[in-house]
This record gives structure tokens, sequence and C-alpha cells, in this order.
């Protein structure tokens, strides 16, 4: 079993919730507080706070929880993280918040094969989790010296990755994967518009960043930014 909470920079640390698959985040702020990126899966609390006791931290010193899109293996843990840390709701983009309300996913992709199919079988949702603050591509989230909101649709309608501009770590969400320290586009069938979902990555090639963490796979700490325009060069995103 790797580390429960893996530090990336400065009051920032990646917490596995299962293995290096799904990821969560925690940002810890000057006066101690604790902002939460994603719950994971139903499941995934025991490790979040498992994370935060790593790093000196109870589910109480969290004030902030932000999911950056409504899907299962996301906000599966939210509210039971809501009620463990006495947090009133989640920030949301929104685009996807009347879908955490509601505790379902967005619609799927049924341009694509896979989205056909998978739209014919029972979906699973998620317990249904108030959202306390909407967000928009651009907020400076005011936590931990600022978290940029970076509107990526196209997973799902509200689907955002989050920049924390002092310590240039990037938190991609779903755009990009790096199961096993390798790029990938995000499934087709989970996507609302596949096609879409790639074009906004082209997004991640203009910000500044050192460190790009996934919620999906390992971080990248070493010419982090480079690798990903390559992986865009790659699928056809140029400059």
């Amino acid at each position: 079993m790797g580390k429960p909470a893996v530090s990336l920079a400065s009051g920032v640390v990646r917490i596995p919730t299962l293995g290096d698959f799904i990821n969560s985040f925690a940002f810890t702020d000057a006066d101690g507080s604790v902002t939460l990126v994603d719950c994971g899966l139903k499941r995934a609390p025991a490790r979040i706070v498992a994370g935060l006791a790593d790093i000196g931290k109870h589910p109480r010193d969290v004030t902030r929880i932000i999911l950056t899109h409504a899907h299962p293996d996301h906000a599966g843990g939210a509210r039971a993280m809501l009620d463990a840390t006495g947090v009133a709701g989640v920030d949301s983009h929104e685009f996807d918040a009347e879908f955490m309300r509601r505790g379902s996913a967005p619609p799927r992709d049924t341009s694509t094969t896979s989205g056909r199919i998978f739209e014919r079988l029972p979906t699973s949702g998620f317990d249904p989790i108030p959202v306390a603050s909407e967000l928009k591509d651009g907020d400076l989230i005011p936590v931990a010296g600022g978290i940029r909101v970076v509107h990526t649709p196209g997973h799902t309608p509200g689907h955002v990755s989050l920049l924390h501009e002092s310590s240039g770590v990037l938190i991609t969400g779903d755009s990009i994967f790096n199961i096993a320290s390798r790029r990938t586009w995000p499934l087709a069938a989970f996507c609302t518009s596949f096609a879409q979902s790639k074009a906004t990555a082209a997004i991640l090639a203009d910000l500044e960043y050192g460190i790009a963490a996934f919620t999906h796979g390992p971080e990248i700490r070493d010419h982090a930014r480079e690798r990903i325009r390559q992986f865009l060069r790659a699928k056809g995103h140029h400059e």
C-alpha cells in the first residue's frame, strides 16, 4: 500500500483513494484550514480521512470541498465528507451544479458506440449533494493563495481543471488521464461530449505550471507542461 498522502508542493498533497487510480487533493491554508478537491467513490472517505491524518489534519479542519465534476468516482464520497467536516455544500461549476443536487451523472455521448451502449445500461448515481457555490471559468477561489477555475467541458458540461498558481500545481481533473504514467483521453463512454472534451484539453497547454496532477494516475513532476503539450500535439492539437 502506498502513502496515505503524497506531497506535491508546500501545503498541497495528493490523497490516493484507490491506489493511484483515483485521487483526491488537499490544500492547507496559512490558518491551518484545509480545502479538499474531489471525494472519490462512495467508499473513499476512509482513505481521505487517513490522508488528512497523515498531514496532521482532521476532517473538521476542512472548510471547503471542491468537486471537479459530477461523476460517482469524484462525487461518490462527497455526502459522507460533508457530514464528517460540517461543510454545508460543495463548490461546483454552474453547469454541473444541478447534477450534483440530483445525485446523477450528466448524459453520455451517444454519438459514440460505447456511449450508446452505456447509456442503455442502468446508471450508478451518488448521494445528492448540496452546492454552496457555483463556479465559473476564471474564478479565483480564495483559499491557499488562490485556486484558479479552468472550465474544460466535454467530460461533463461543468468539468473543471484547477490551477494553484502560487505552487505551480495543475489538477487536470478528467481532461487527461495518467494511469500507469501513460497519458490518455478519458473513456469516450463516460463523456457527455468526447469531441469537446478532447478540444478543451488544449487549454491546458497554455497555462503555466510545474507539476501536473491527475485525478486518475500519478503526478508529473519533471517538465510537466512540456509533456502535456507533447501529448496534445501527438493527439492533433497544434499550438
